[in-house]
């Protein structure tokens, strides 16, 4: 598979799972797991030249550990815009997260704290590299939020660990947010 296949494969998957499984004839169970025969015959109304393989591939090769395979069913670990009812371990050891996002957005989000908007969690990165690759896909003129992990715990608030980099939180209050 070639490498602008895998990234259109990989983007359809992703919107199929996070945002449209119904659109495409598919139902997720509660957690968003959903066959992978079944998304396999969703993909393939738009891209007829997909194997389970490349679905594997691309699942197993993903960079942000995106994608969650167990036996025969296959989800995103965050992201979700409907109801999932996730299991992810909680963080307890990170001290400092990061949040990238557009500079025309920091006002905002000094006054109002960071929500997560259509998304079921705010997602955090551990390192500011994923944080501003994930804020250029959206502007080009971004910012990076260094979050402090220890006041999201102590004002409540449990982070939750979505793959090897990807942290996700219910909501992130303006005073944990640590602006340069």
């Amino acid at each position: 598979m070639k490498n602008d296949e895998k990234i259109k494969l990989s983007k359809l998957m992703c919107y199929i799972l996070r945002h449209a499984p119904w659109e495409f004839g598919v139902k997720p169970d509660k957690a968003g797991f959903i066959e992978l025969h079944s998304l396999l015959s969703a993909v393939r109304k738009i891209y007829p030249w997909v194997t389970e393989k490349d679905m594997r591939r691309v699942a197993e090769s993903d960079e942000k550990d995106r994608y969650e395979i167990k036996e025969n069913k296959i989800r995103v670990r965050y992201g979700h815009s409907y109801n999932v009812v996730l299991d992810h371990k909680e963080d307890k050891d990170s001290k400092i997260l990061y949040h990238g996002t557009a500079y025309k957005n920091l006002e905002d989000i000094l006054k109002e704290g960071i929500k997560p908007m259509e998304r079921q969690f705010v997602h955090l990165t551990i390192n500011k590299e994923d944080a501003y690759k994930t804020a250029l896909r959206h502007d080009k003129n971004v910012i990076i939020l260094s979050i402090d992990a220890n006041c999201l715990r102590e004002k409540g608030y449990r982070i939750y660990r979505a793959g090897r980099v990807v942290r996700l939180v219910k909501y992130v209050p303006p005073d944990c947010i640590k602006y340069p």
